[in-house]
């Protein structure tokens, strides 16, 4: 690539970088998706454990599972709203006439929503060192960083999930921007060991990259995992269905380019 089609292409990714900026910041309810939710959902979880009289061990089990969820429910709506704010709107179709490629527009996307989660993140891993003396630093600064690089890269593909159901479902996909997480919740083994979970859903489990950056993270509290390489299963899956998923979106946008879905979102 040339340096002025990259410099092209960096352009385009960083509008949709500006757009939804704009966007969360003209927005005042993405104030309650950044520190309102997360922060009650971190206090009532932790105010259980707490109730509920857990050791340190496995207060730490739960709060990592609740910190991750809020950073991935954050980062994957940032994606999703890449196409759902222009549903809403009704201007699907203008987006896609711009000479820009997709995967401009999920990257762009992406970024915000990194940009936003960390700072969730740092939130309420504040929080949780004073409300419940959970230290997220334990790991180190490497572990910590290859653990949140897994979560953004579980995000965009949910969120690539909800913009590919938003072209071939229109107005019905829109619930999957919040589904979807619920979904992980109970599978992923977020509040449990996904070892107790009924068949078939631990070996659904092992097919979800989430449950590996999970147990990554958790070994390093004292919690033995029973897979081995578990970086290497989480970023291979994560490779492997990013890459489906860019297939897939590419099919699905030119299907409703053919069958005129987008001119029918926009009306």
């Amino acid at each position: 690539m040339s340096s002025s089609n990259l410099q092209r292409a960096l352009i385009q990714i960083w509008a949709f970088v500006f757009k939804n900026w704009i966007i969360t910041k003209r927005n005042v309810f993405t104030l309650f998706e950044i520190l309102f939710w997360p922060v009650v959902g971190l206090f009532s979880v932790g105010l259980l454990t707490v109730f509920l009289q857990l050791d340190a061990d496995m207060s730490g089990f739960i709060l990592i599972g609740v910190i991750s969820m809020s950073v991935i429910q954050v980062c994957q709506i940032d994606v999703a709203y890449a196409l759902l704010y222009d549903l809403w709107s009704k201007s699907i179709k203008h987006t896609f006439i711009a000479p820009v490629h997709s995967f401009q527009l999920i990257l762009g996307s992406w970024l915000i929503g990194v940009f936003r989660s960390f700072l969730v993140f740092l939130l309420l891993s504040i929080f949780s060192v004073f409300a419940f003396g959970f230290d997220f630093l334990r790991p180190g600064i490497g572990p910590l960083v290859l653990f949140l690089l897994g979560l953004f890269l579980v995000s965009v593909l949910i969120g690539m999930s909800v913009c590919i159901l938003v072209l071939l479902f229109g107005y019905k996909a829109e619930v999957a921007a919040w589904s979807l997480v619920s979904l992980m919740v109970l599978i992923c083994g977020v509040y449990y060991p996904i070892s107790i979970l009924p068949f078939p859903l631990p070996e659904i489990a092992q097919a979800i990259p989430l449950t590996f950056f999970l147990e990554y993270f958790r070994s390093f509290y004292g919690f033995e995992s029973g897979y081995r390489n578990l970086l290497g299963w989480g970023f291979g899956l994560s490779g492997l269905y990013l890459l489906i998923e860019m297939v897939a979106f590419k099919a699905v946008l030119h299907h409703a380019r053919r069958t005129g879905v987008l001119i029918k979102l926009s009306e």
